[in-house]
């Protein structure tokens, strides 16, 4: 496939991942337009062979396919406000974070305007776009991803359509995110320990990468006894996780580091055995942080 047959595509927003998002597409071969706010960005992207819009209508209106990679959903509308009629007739991916309402909003202010909307999210980081194993998923109108599936491979080997309603890629987003800070923090606590000692935080990484590797073996029976709601047979209890609680405030004070992170996890464990869930599997804290259903 040469050059001449490949979708052109706009990419709007030039940070670290906005900028990876369109060295990709240059590099593949794709007809790449950008634009970013502060044009300074594109200078880069311009010596690769991207062209730069100098405003966002002419970069919209380059393309059938326009990707966002803004910080938000509601700078991405705030940033396609000015070019809203040329939105008609294209397929805008967005690529942001942001929360599902925030989704839905944006496919319903996209498609006031006539484009096709499809929410994505990309899974690494910036150095790892374009890899055959790097993650992107995808929620909105199946057509755009059907249509454009191979451009959207360049971002990414692994790319998934997660189903038609516009906020699924939010939803799975914040959804899988909620696991980073608490295990970075975790990590850091670990660091700071281990520094208390005179030791390198790098003696932690081996260490950390297994017990990490260990969690993802035990992820499908965890979520098998969370969707079957039956917590009976536990390979760790609650009642475990809560006596170790005492153990964290030990490491703190001998090692003089703040461990108040874990206050509300320690809560949660508590709130959980006064429910009745202490001899249960850990994975009962998902029935702790359902909260009741309002009656209207």
């Amino acid at each position: 496939m040469t050059g001449d047959n490949r979708t052109p595509v706009t990419v709007i927003g030039l940070g670290s991942m906005g900028r990876a998002l369109a060295e990709a597409f240059v590099a593949a071969g794709h007809p790449t337009t950008v634009w970013n706010r502060t044009p300074g960005k594109a200078a880069p992207l311009v010596a690769k062979g991207a062209v730069h819009a100098e405003a966002v209508e002419a970069a919209v209106a380059a393309s059938p396919l326009v990707i966002t990679c803004l910080t938000t959903f509601e700078d991405t509308q705030r940033a396609l406000e000015p070019a809203a009629a040329a939105l008609n007739g294209r397929a805008l991916v967005t690529l942001n974070s942001g929360s599902p309402a925030g989704a839905r909003e944006t496919a319903a202010w996209a498609t006031g305007h006539g484009a096709r909307f499809l929410g994505g999210a990309v899974k690494n980081v910036p150095s790892a776009v374009g890899a055959p194993d790097t993650l992107l998923y995808y929620g909105g109108d199946r057509s755009v991803f059907d249509e454009y599936k191979t451009t959207l491979r360049v971002l990414g080997g692994d790319t998934v359509h997660l189903g038609d309603e516009t906020d699924l890629a939010a939803l799975y987003e914040m959804a899988v995110g909620g696991t980073l800070l608490p295990a970075l923090v975790g990590f850091f606590q670990g660091a700071a320990a281990v520094q208390a000692r005179g030791l390198d935080a790098s003696t932690l990484v081996r260490f950390t990468i297994k017990w990490f590797e260990m969690i993802n073996s035990v992820l499908p029976a965890l979520a098998q006894e969370i969707d079957s709601g039956d917590y009976s047979k536990p390979a760790s209890t609650v009642n475990l996780f809560l006596a170790g609680a005492a153990h964290d405030e030990e490491l703190g004070k001998e090692s003089n580091i703040d461990t108040a992170w874990h206050t509300p996890l320690h809560d949660l464990l508590k709130r959980a055995v006064e429910a009745g869930h202490g001899d249960h599997s850990i994975s009962a804290l998902v029935e702790v942080l359902r909260k009741p259903e309002q009656v209207a």
